[in-house]
């Protein structure tokens, strides 16, 4: 088992939401609902690993977990 965390982006022109593995580069994916984006980036990122193993290559591990914060500044 793997934890991975995901950045969840809303799309504000189509609607749903895009999805960022930042510790896995170039894996990304989309949903029309939260729920959706969730499911559909737990299968790319089964499958990034499955490519990777399959090629041999180790699987990164995520020892530190990224944060997001919304900070508000005075322009």
């Amino acid at each position: 088992m793997h934890r991975y965390t995901i950045i969840l982006q809303p799309d504000t022109e189509q609607g749903g939401y895009w999805v960022t593995v930042p510790t896995l580069p170039g894996c990304v994916s989309q949903g029309d609902t939260l729920q959706d984006a969730i499911a559909h980036a737990q299968e790319a990122i089964a499958l990034y690993l499955e490519t990777l193993t399959a090629r041999g290559e180790p699987i990164p591990e995520e020892t530190e977990h990224p944060q997001a914060i919304v900070v508000d500044v005075a322009a």
